[in-house]
């Protein structure tokens, strides 16, 4: 298999999803002001936690047989 190794992927989408609900917490806590900075920062980490985790999840599932 090319690519990242089924133990990497596993550990990408287990750090992806911890990221993620990192961000929700944060959101939750703090909320979004309308400060431009903070919803660009949230935008590309909400795109890179969840791109990375369905990513990992695609990538997993086609290979689990």
């Amino acid at each position: 298999m090319n690519g990242p190794t089924r133990n990497e992927l596993w550990f990408r989408l287990v750090f992806s999803l911890a990221g993620l609900a990192l961000l929700i917490a944060v959101v939750l806590t703090r909320g979004i002001s309308n400060a431009a900075a903070l919803v660009e920062v949230v935008g590309i980490a909400g795109l890179f936690f969840g791109g990375t985790a369905i990513w990992s999840a695609l990538k997993l599932w086609r290979s689990r047989g």
